[in-house]
């Protein structure tokens, strides 16, 4: 058995097949319980600023806070078929893209129009997911981190959490025109990341997995979208997510330099996991079946777009970098830089990572109300 195969269940890391065959079993359900398997860790030590950066980032949390309800422009009406045919001819999307031969062929403005629809709805859907999936992750950190200035600055990523569902949900439910359940992928890797005992493993997993893929889609679709509602929420959500992510580093950086090679081997395994579970979520099955599509022969089209292509690698742009700043890229003999070249990231190594650039998505005093 190949690593690939005990991690993920493949031996392929790119095979189509057996990606489309997990899907979601419990779509009508409303409740799911995950055991965190997790001891609620007390510290009597309450020396504030023992960890000066943590405590830099926790004092910069508390004066970034902002209300989904009265700082984001609710009255904005959002037309969702006239933003989709606006973004479209924006970005030039899908002009590289050749149909010819295929389901795609005989589509006119009302498919590709009714796609993007769509798309917009499965995106956000999965936002909000991976949002509540942050939410619980922050809370378990709290609980289980044996710092106190790391529990401090979880505490205000709770509240960052709850207003990213709240916001989200309510863009979905009164902007838009439907909701998807939760991907069958990110399902996986959530249920992995709150299932793990290992405190550090819920910051690998979330901090920097998770949520640095969340801060490069945000930005990819703030910059893409011309909705200046939508424009609104994801800059004043990508201004706490740099925050986030840059907790995880800041965390990790410090605990991963005592660990063993066999350790860190452990958490190399877990990034590509997570790494290759997001990537596969974002071939969008659900979104084809619900239009009555065939599942495989779309997704096999659609990949060939080269703006497709640019989307997926890009959601890497901090991930990656961030990884080899905890040193985990080259640990031992270069596990994850040989796993990264494989699904073809590794060339992200070299962006800056968000410890180095957090404060550049920090919010200036009226940029936001510009937008609209």
């Amino acid at each position: 058995m190949t690593d690939t195969d005990r991690i993920i269940g493949r031996s392929d890391v790119n095979d189509i097949e057996q990606i489309l065959m997990i899907s979601n079993t419990d779509v009508d359900a409303t409740v799911r319980a995950v055991a965190d398997n997790a001891e609620a860790i007390f510290t009597w030590d309450y020396g504030k600023g023992a960890r000066p950066a943590l405590e830099r980032l926790y004092e910069k949390a508390k004066t970034s806070q902002w209300n989904g309800e009265t700082d984001l422009d609710w009255s904005i009406e959002v037309d969702q078929e006239a933003v989709v045919v606006a973004n479209m001819a924006a970005n030039n999307r899908g002009a590289g893209l050749d149909v010819a031969g295929t389901l795609f062929e005989k589509w006119g403005d009302k498919e590709w129009t009714e796609l993007g629809v769509q798309s917009q709805n499965w995106t956000l859907s999965q936002f909000m997911h991976g949002e509540q999936g942050a939410l619980l992750c922050t809370a378990k950190i709290v609980e289980t981190v044996p710092w106190i200035d790391a529990k401090y600055y979880a505490a205000t990523q709770v509240m960052d959490e709850a207003r990213h569902v709240e916001v989200f949900a309510k863009y979905l439910n009164t902007k838009l025109s439907g909701h998807y359940p939760i991907n069958a992928h990110l399902q996986m890797l959530l249920d992995d990341i709150v299932s793990d005992s290992r405190w550090d493993m819920t910051y690998l997993g979330m901090q920097i997995m998770v949520e640095g893929l969340a801060l490069a889609a945000f930005g990819f679709m703030h910059q893409m979208t011309t909705e200046p509602l939508l424009k609104q929420l994801l800059r004043y959500v990508m201004s706490d997510e740099a925050r986030h992510v840059a907790f995880g580093v800041l965390s990790l950086k410090e605990y991963y330099q005592d660990l063993t090679q066999a350790e860190l081997r452990e958490r190399q395994e877990f990034a590509f996991e997570a790494a290759v579970r997001m990537r596969d979520r974002l071939l969008q099955q659900e979104v084809w079946d619900r239009m009555g599509v065939p599942v495989k022969e779309a997704v096999t089209v659609v990949m060939q777009d080269p703006g497709q292509q640019l989307f997926q690698q890009m959601l890497f742009a901090k991930i990656v970098p961030n990884c080899k700043k905890l040193g985990l890229l080259d640990a031992g003999d270069g596990w994850l830089r040989e796993r990264f070249t494989e699904i073809g990231v590794i060339d992200f190594e070299h962006m800056p990572d968000t410890e180095e650039e957090y404060e550049t998505f920090a919010l200036a005093q009226g940029e936001v109300a510009s937008l609209a």
